[in-house]
């Protein structure tokens, strides 16, 4: 082997019984962390959060510039979400007004809602399944969820009487898009009986409503990955399974590596809840700076 790739027999020798640098022995554990986290969580994370879930659980303090190397010696990124399809819009009966124009920042539990419906393919049946929830703002944390075969007004009914049972003082701010079950003069009669002001996105602007937008796109990317989908109750099993992980387990930086339920609880039981700024996009303030008057 030496002498096929020019290499001394005292050389190989000299290697082979080196003392291995503790620097070294560091990147080996943090590599083997690695291979574990990404095979655990179905290879959702990406260097960013995978530094964040690391250190957590860990209590370590490893650079994102460190782990990002080692996944791409290992061959490790996270999964590439695909683009959505267009929708037609329908025709509303009656709208309101943007009232949170973009601002989705709280200072507590239940200040404000936003809400949507997606949608799940069935594997290998022209059907859908259809999932309606509501975020709170603050927490991000799922208030209520309904899984259902149709997209009507019975499953935001439904959803919405959810959240109000879990929640029976609450009177946020409840947010919407302008589908046709939350511009329905009964889901508007429901809001005024328990004194909540009702908002809506703009048409075409689906950043409106970012918050919920954003969370479908992390269920659709990461419960793939993480559960065996063949069926319509495996996919339901999933959906269900995902919503636990996501609100009980799934910890986020924006609110130091705390799960949307930890949030909750500590924010409900205190007499001052923690603050939790949203962080700025330097992204979006160079792009405003450029071509917005």
């Amino acid at each position: 082997m030496c002498k096929q790739l020019e290499v001394s027999r005292a050389a190989y020798y000299k290697w082979l019984h080196r003392e291995i640098p503790e620097q070294e022995q560091e990147n080996i554990r943090l590599a083997e962390l690695i291979k574990e986290y990404d095979e655990r969580f179905r290879h959702i994370l990406g260097y960013r959060r995978m530094t964040e879930w690391i250190n957590h659980f860990n209590q370590t303090k490893y650079s994102k510039n460190r782990v990002h190397r080692i996944m791409k010696k290992l061959g490790i990124h996270s999964v590439i979400r695909k683009k959505k399809k267009k929708y037609n819009s329908s025709t509303p009966e009656v709208i309101t007004e943007n009232l949170l124009c973009r601002n989705f920042y709280a200072t507590a539990p239940n200040q404000k809602w936003a809400t949507d419906v997606t949608e799940f393919k069935v594997p290998g049946e022209k059907k859908k399944i259809y999932l309606s929830t509501i975020l709170d703002l603050y927490d991000r944390y799922p208030v209520a969820y309904v899984i259902s075969t149709r997209n009507d007004n019975r499953l935001v009914f439904k959803t919405f009487d959810k959240a109000i049972t879990k929640n029976p003082d609450a009177k946020p701010i409840f947010h919407s898009d302008r589908g046709y079950q939350y511009t329905s003069k009964v889901f508007q009669y429901k809001l005024k009986e328990h004194q909540m002001k009702q908002s809506m996105s703009r048409v075409g602007h689906c950043i409106d409503n970012g918050p919920t937008e954003g969370f479908w796109g992390i269920i659709k990317t990461e419960m793939y990955q993480m559960y065996e989908i063949i069926d319509e109750q495996s996919l339901r099993t999933a959906i269900r399974e995902y919503m636990k992980f996501y609100s009980e387990e799934r910890p986020q930086s924006r609110y130091q590596c705390k799960t949307p339920l930890q949030v909750r609880t500590e924010a409900l039981h205190a007499d001052k809840p923690q603050e939790y700024p949203i962080p700025v996009n330097k992204r979006v303030q160079k792009y405003k700076q450029k071509w917005c008057a």
